[in-house]
């Protein structure tokens, strides 16, 4: 147990010791691991009760975790809340009006003004049109990242030729910051607890003289250079964030580079599908019906 509780994390600390405690303390334990959100939104006298045990076996939990006091812990408790945990967050009642398809769907409306309330026409033509006149596209996500990031890779893959998502398996990112230039665009997504080496390399790429674009969310307080830093919000009834403006974002980025191709746009898109045919990769076969 370290002497400085907020040196570990809060939930960390009490997997650590819950083997070694009492009955009554392990069932409060167990219950602030399964909802954590529960500590730093109670009293201490409400989370007893809602525990159903008593207010001094929360006052001997908290010590025993190392905390001065019952504040001190609450207040860890909501620090690790802002790095953006699901486990903190409310679990979503499906029979109350904010689990309903209507506030799904309002809450997607919401982060969708949110979002492009910050994203003018003239940002969104000009990471169109360099994304149009790169020598190369590079895409970086980790984690749920990853998806976004070859999600967009796809859509363009069609109009322009070279585009990766980066790192591949075994490699590291250090193998393509060697390369960075100029006409090289890097599109990174770093939403929702990415990796700190995405805004890290996201700087070093930028300081390389690469175009950069980060994607992130409402929450993020990363520090990144890049030349464009765009914000999707996700609110969500629950624990999983909502991507609808991200998916957005994505579809209008794809759609303008395509507007911005032109014919050579165009062309390659012609040669893609021409290859789909002469393989016939996309043709259902008579015996596929089967």
């Amino acid at each position: 147990m370290p002497s400085d509780p907020s040196a570990a994390s809060f939930l960390g600390q009490i997997r650590h010791l819950i083997d070694t405690l009492p009955r009554s303390e392990r069932r409060l334990g167990e219950f602030i691991l399964d909802f954590p959100g529960d500590l730093a939104s109670y009293s201490a006298s409400e989370l007893a009760t809602l525990v159903q045990v008593s207010n001094a076996t929360v006052t001997r939990f908290i010590r025993r975790l190392g905390y001065a006091s019952y504040e001190e812990a609450r207040r860890h408790a909501r620090e690790e809340r802002s790095t953006g945990s699901p486990l903190f967050a409310a679990q979503p009642n499906v029979n109350a009006p904010e689990g309903s398809i209507a506030a799904h769907i309002q809450l997607a409306s919401d982060n969708i003004a949110a979002t492009f309330g910050h994203i003018d026409e003239a940002t969104v033509n000009a990471i169109a049109m360099a994304l149009c006149s790169a020598r190369k596209v590079l895409f970086l996500g980790y984690r749920n990242n990853r998806n976004f990031a070859a999600y967009l890779r796809w859509q363009l893959a069609q109009l322009l030729p070279n585009t990766q998502v980066i790192p591949g398996p075994g490699e590291t990112l250090g193998e393509y910051a060697v390369d960075m230039d100029p006409q090289t665009v890097l599109v990174v997504f770093a939403l929702r607890r990415s990796l700190p080496i995405a805004a890290q390399f996201a700087t070093r790429a930028t300081r390389a003289g690469a175009q950069v674009l980060y994607v992130t969310d409402q929450i993020s307080s990363a520090h990144v250079d890049a030349r464009w830093v765009l914000r999707c919000y996700s609110a969500a009834p629950g624990p999983l964030d909502n991507h609808v403006a991200l998916m957005l974002l994505c579809d209008l980025l794809a759609t303008r580079a395509m507007a911005h191709a032109g014919g050579a746009g165009r062309k390659r898109l012609s040669g893609v599908e021409a290859e789909h045919e002469a393989l016939s990769e996309l043709i259902e076969r008579p015996a596929d019906r089967r």
